[in-house]
């Protein structure tokens, strides 16, 4: 993916010490990761990469709701190879039940035609990362697949296992729905039969923190992370390029999509709530940066035109992540950047008091400008062509 460097960022950092000191110096306690990407085009406006890294990888980080981002390309990508005519992202998908903890899905209220459709889910996991929308695209692909797929693709440390802000045994997160899709005159296209993973994931012993609620109480002990989603940060960055910039890399680790879907991607990445139609989303509850960390963190209100940031974000259990593209075409600049923070000073998991706000949140707006910043400032021999990612007119 480009050659990379392990000292820039932190010589970038130290140019702003009232920003970043506290970040630098407790790099470690807040498990700090960085991955930085600078982009250069040619005469012919080919891409070329140069990767930056900081404190990567040394611990492990809940990913979070991050983890929507590449089930939502493996989903657009298995509706294509399956090749069953008539089966696309807009076709009704039925989700129904068949093992303890399942629940059904027959209609979606926020679609435009009441559908559940894969195209309104992925919209709202790009939009608003809604949870529900990724355990059934979660469900139409099933742990072995996701797996395999990912593996293929060049990601065998990825280990995407289980639902989200739904409590399920493993066996539960093992056994996927029945679903079925439907054609306008409610015949039926395709059925899924239920299943039940025979995926193997790598043996982890992972626990953070000095204590943990479980049912009110607190226990005075590490927090076990062992069976939970693990996703390095670098893996995410590098899935995000590959969707971006698809001749960067070699065709088997391109997402496989029919044509127009990677226009629907990009269009959906970088909307904001208010965007969008269906699904509608109040915009008291749903602001522009409610998806945009990077460059504005907690900030409420509209955000300035000339900016798109294409991305996925994560907050769970104190760990705040964003995984970006960030486009100024105003600037004629575009940069890669993912990082993530832990926000848990206490030590304590499942308390609800984890500082987002304090610490998460205005590092990240903090990095996103920083990096800006320098971009706008940065030699480039020959100016972008960004007309790609002008998804929003």
């Amino acid at each position: 993916m480009g050659k990379t460097d392990a000292v820039f960022l932190e010589q970038l950092m130290q140019t702003k010490p009232a920003l970043f000191q506290h970040i630098l110096a407790n790099r470690d306690s807040l498990n700090v990761q960085i991955v930085y990407t600078q982009i250069n085009r040619d005469a012919k406006n080919k891409p070329s990469f140069k990767e930056f890294h900081f404190n990567l990888g040394k611990q492990y980080f809940y990913p979070a709701s991050t983890v929507k981002m590449p089930i939502a390309f493996l989903a657009l990508e298995k509706l294509q190879t399956l090749g069953i005519k008539g089966l696309d992202k807009q076709t009704t998908m039925v989700t129904d039940s068949a093992y303890p903890g399942q629940t059904m899905v027959y209609n979606q209220p926020n679609s435009l035609d009441g559908r559940a459709t894969i195209e309104n889910y992925v919209k709202q996991i790009f939009l608003v990362s809604d949870n529900d929308a990724f355990n059934r695209l979660y469900e139409f692909l099933g742990q072995d697949y996701i797996q395999q797929q990912l593996t293929q693709k060049g990601y065998p440390e990825m280990a995407i296992r289980h639902r989200l802000d739904v409590s399920m045994t493993s066996d539960q997160n093992r056994a996927t729905n029945p679903i079925a899709f439907y054609d306008s005159s409610s015949k039926l296209i395709y059925h899924q039969a239920a299943q039940f993973s025979k995926a193997i994931f790598p043996k982890k012993t992972i626990q953070m923190g000095k204590g943990f609620y479980k049912n009110g109480q607190l226990i005075n002990s590490p927090f076990d992370f062992s069976e939970k989603n693990n996703v390095p940060l670098i893996n995410q960055h590098h899935i995000l390029q590959t969707v971006l910039f698809p001749e960067s890399v070699t065709k088997k680790q391109r997402f496989q999509w029919e044509p127009g879907i990677d226009s629907f991607v990009l269009r959906w990445m970088s909307s904001y709530p208010r965007e969008s139609s269906f699904p509608n989303y109040d915009t008291a509850h749903y602001w522009d940066a409610y998806c945009k960390f990077l460059l504005y963190g907690s900030e409420k209100g509209s955000l300035p035109s000339g900016v798109r940031i294409f991305n996925k974000v994560g907050d769970a259990y104190g760990f705040l992540t964003d995984i970006a593209y960030v486009v100024d075409f105003d600037n004629h600049v575009e940069f890669l950047v993912s990082a993530t923070i832990s926000c848990n000073s206490d030590g304590i998991y499942n308390d609800d008091k984890y500082d987002y706000e304090r610490i998460g949140y205005p590092f990240l707006k903090n990095l996103g400008q920083l990096l800006l910043d320098y971009e706008k400032t940065r030699e480039r021999r020959y100016l972008p062509d960004l007309s790609k990612f002008q998804m929003i007119r």
